[in-house]
């Protein structure tokens, strides 16, 4: 008996893959033989690749009934970022099954996804089936950090893995956001994820005159750095409206009855407080945005110190980055320096494509009532290093969620878990993309 996607996931989970960062890793080997070892089984060929010992990506391409169409990239990391076993009701890596989830670090960030992945090929192979055009499917490492050693490595040294593919799906995507509509109905958004905003952070540098701390002092780096993160965070970013995030507004107001109105800056404002559970998934996309989040300075409490840094982490909508930059310049005002610590730019798909259409029909197949939705991404995910290839990536990874679960607190939460009924809707939503598309 074929083992269930619920079991996959489970077992996916046990595989402690947590990624510290700066490099610290458990490493990515282990898992991605296992997960090698059910590509073969589907009869696929993958090939494991690594720039660092245990650092392990797997890549296996599917051949298709037509070669003569465009290739599609699924893309999936392998990696967790690290959970403390005392926070957690359940052992974070035991990958329970129990109340109807499975739960575990990574349960829906993104071990899902591979589950389910490896259920529709298991599946296919069982029935003799496959799909019609080339698929590539890559299990990566180290998306958790920086890519180094996973998908910008691999578009960096091996882009000839990804020939001919067109478009991509991963994270981040087509998962149920159930909202109260004001009549009292309730509407199932899926949000399928066609932007990402950019990721820019920043190291800002203010320097001074170092001297005793019981001492006047004019020129105190701890000060000059103080009082331009103050204006940075203070600073209120114009609204500015992609294709994707103006189409979720206007798609998503029509869905749930709420007027919508773009004129300014306030009524946009006041439009996203009226999508009551959907605000959640545009209100951090409408503008940039720069948080301070790392200081240091100083080294004994009465030194004036000779320099002082912040980090600040930048995030960029697309078009925007430029004239971003030298507002925050302006703001910082002289004297103190701005470098990038990282420097990812945006990533935008067509709102409107044959690749979107693929993906509402599979939802709809499984759930006739789907309001299918563009939506642009906060944060970032492994897009923005396939994205440079010409390849179109989308968020992607199809769950079913029922009312009142809090999908959003899941990923790097506490108690991370995915309730096994949307894992099976998974499986049958992906099934029918990538048969059709």
């Amino acid at each position: 008996m074929a083992e269930s996607v619920e079991e996959l996931c489970a077992r996916l989970i046990r595989f402690d893959t947590t990624n510290r960062g700066h490099g610290q890793s458990e490493g990515e080997r282990d898992i991605a033989e296992f997960v090698a070892d059910r590509l073969t089984d589907a009869g696929l060929k993958p090939g494991l690749l690594e720039r660092a010992p245990r650092r392990s990506n797997v890549v296996a391409r599917l051949s298709g009934s037509r070669p003569d169409l465009d290739a599609l990239l699924v893309q999936m990391h392998l990696d967790v970022v690290p959970a403390d076993p005392a926070e957690w009701t359940v052992p974070p890596f035991a990958g329970e099954i129990r109340d109807g989830y499975v739960w575990g670090r990574g349960a829906v960030d993104m071990k899902d996804l591979c589950a389910t992945v490896l259920t529709v090929l298991a599946r296919w192979a069982a029935e003799g089936r496959g799909p019609r055009r080339d698929v590539v499917f890559a299990f990566v490492a180290d998306e958790e950090d920086q890519g180094d050693y996973g998908a910008h490595w691999l578009v960096d040294e091996h882009p000839g893995l990804f020939e001919g593919c067109t478009a991509a799906i991963g994270e981040s995507g087509a998962y149920t956001v159930p909202v109260r509509t004001d009549a009292g109905g309730l509407v199932r958004l899926y949000p399928v994820g066609t932007a990402e905003r950019g990721t820019a952070h920043l190291l800002i540098t203010a320097t001074g005159r170092a001297g005793h701390g019981s001492r006047r002092n004019d020129d105190n780096a701890v000060v000059k750095l103080v009082d331009a993160l103050h204006r940075l965070a203070a600073h209120e970013w114009p609204v500015h409206l992609t294709p994707t995030v103006r189409a979720f507004l206007e798609r998503t107001g029509a869905a749930l009855g709420v007027p919508v109105d773009l004129d300014s800056d306030a009524a946009v404002d006041a439009t996203i407080t009226r999508f009551g559970a959907a605000a959640k998934l545009v209100e951090n996309t409408v503008r940039p945005s720069t948080r301070p989040t790392v200081l240091s300075a100083g080294y004994k409490v009465n030194v004036v110190p000779g320099i002082a840094q912040a980090q600040v982490d930048t995030r960029v909508l697309p078009g925007t980055e430029d004239a971003m930059l030298a507002e925050i310049d302006r703001l910082l005002g002289p004297g103190l320096r701005r470098e990038f610590v990282s420097r990812q730019p945006p990533v935008q798909a067509r709102v409107d494509s044959p690749w979107f259409d693929a993906m509402a029909a599979a939802l709809r197949s499984q759930d006739p009532d789907a309001v299918v939705v563009p939506y642009c991404m906060g944060g970032g995910t492994d897009a923005k290093a396939f994205s440079p290839l010409g390849i179109e990536c989308f968020g992607f990874a199809p769950l079913l969620l029922p009312d009142g679960f809090d999908y959003r607190a899941m990923a790097h939460g506490v108690d991370e878990r995915v309730p096994v009924e949307g894992l099976h809707f998974g499986v049958d939503v992906l099934d029918r993309f990538l048969s059709d598309c």
